[in-house]
């Protein structure tokens, strides 16, 4: 068995409709759009615009979460008045999921490390949701793509340090690593497991920094940017992104893997896999 996973290499905003077009598989109801709003001062983070054609076709809320760590994001307040700065609502609705406590607890018994997941309550306002990952690398997961997104981008401030900390909340920067990965991919599969699998991916390979879009400084992009992929499996998406910088020809990927090899990124993915909300296994159907 195999998932499909499609892919361009033109990087446009009405490509990423296209391809949503092309899945074949429709959002119902209530669709919740989470992507990353981008830290105050980073220069790699895909914006509202190029994300508009596909989230209007959707008709669908941006969401988002506050982060656990200090900077723009880590507050209601702050993060509502950056979401402001950088554009997200002059054309969308957007919702701070985790705005006001308490948080909605998913349970997850399947968790390898993790048995549970803190999300912001406002999930339980959406039927499905349409992930847009800005593929790039990460300083702690080696990599940032469909299982981050689903992870700790949907984890609330709480559950973030509660994924980082591997269900430690005063381990946030000190849990033993392959635990903290192992701890995204358990919180993932609580996310799949909440919408029954009634989520699309998109990973867009452009602007990759070994930094994340979470980064106030960050590197710039050490590589040539490769193309737009869509899925319904995360996991398929995600390996099929790992794959392709490794069989590119582009010198600066030799930086780009030595950040997701050294945090041992492909481990989540491997975590992920061993959990069965997804395959490694991949058909790559590319399309102009």
């Amino acid at each position: 068995m195999s998932a499909t996973v499609y892919f361009s290499k033109t990087i446009t905003p009405q490509k990423v409709l296209e391809l949503y077009q092309m899945l074949g598989k429709e959002l119902s109801g209530r669709v919740a759009v989470k992507l990353h709003s981008g830290e105050k001062g980073n220069q790699n983070f895909l914006g509202p615009d190029f994300w508009k054609p596909v989230i209007d076709y959707v008709g669908g809320t941006v969401v988002e979460c506050n982060t656990a760590y200090e900077g723009e994001r880590n507050t209601t307040e702050k993060h509502k008045k950056l979401l402001e700065e950088h554009g997200w609502n002059k054309y969308f609705t957007v919702d701070l999921l985790d705005a006001e406590g308490p948080d909605l607890k998913l349970d997850y018994e399947k968790g390898k490390v993790i048995r549970e997941n803190y999300v912001g309550k406002n999930i339980v306002n959406y039927d499905s949701m349409l992930v847009l990952s800005h593929f790039k690398g990460h300083p702690m997961g080696g990599y940032g793509g469909a299982l981050k997104q689903l992870s700790i981008g949907v984890a609330s401030s709480y559950g973030k340090a509660y994924i980082h900390g591997a269900g430690v909340v005063e381990n946030i920067w000190t849990a033993d690593h392959d635990s903290f990965l192992e701890s995204m991919a358990d919180a993932a599969g609580s996310v799949v497991d909440y919408f029954k699998g009634n989520i699309i991916y998109v990973n867009v390979m452009k602007n990759m920094s070994v930094d994340c879009d979470c980064c106030a400084v960050a590197e710039d992009p050490c590589i040539n940017d490769i193309g737009i992929l869509i899925s319904t499996d995360p996991i398929a998406i995600d390996q099929a992104c790992i794959d392709l910088v490794y069989k590119c020809n582009d010198p600066g990927k030799a930086h780009l893997l030595e950040r997701i090899e050294s945090r041992n990124g492909i481990h989540t993915i491997e975590a992920a896999a061993a959990l069965g909300y997804g395959l490694r296994e991949y058909e790559l159907i590319e399309v102009e």
